[in-house]
């Protein structure tokens, strides 16, 4: 499968719960097997969007350190 990003939700700025409910309404415009990538300068958000990830079936695709913000890419799966 491919990891070519399919969107770029840039949450950067907003804290939680933001980051994570940006990402939520981008899940739900996308197709099965697109990658979303949420930019987010929350610390909690390494932790909560996996963890959402994990709860409802959809891949970690990789939680990188850019600097002074996270990409975190997800891979929708159903």
């Amino acid at each position: 499968m491919s990891t070519e990003i399919a969107k770029t939700v840039d949450a950067r700025g907003s804290f939680c719960p933001g980051p994570l409910m940006e990402i939520i309404k981008a899940m739900k415009t996308s197709t099965v097997g697109d990658v979303l990538e949420v930019w987010s300068n929350d610390q909690g958000s390494v932790k909560d969007i996996p963890e959402w990830i994990n709860k409802v079936g959809h891949e970690l695709v990789y939680t990188e350190n850019a600097g002074d913000y996270w990409k975190i890419a997800i891979r929708k799966m159903k």
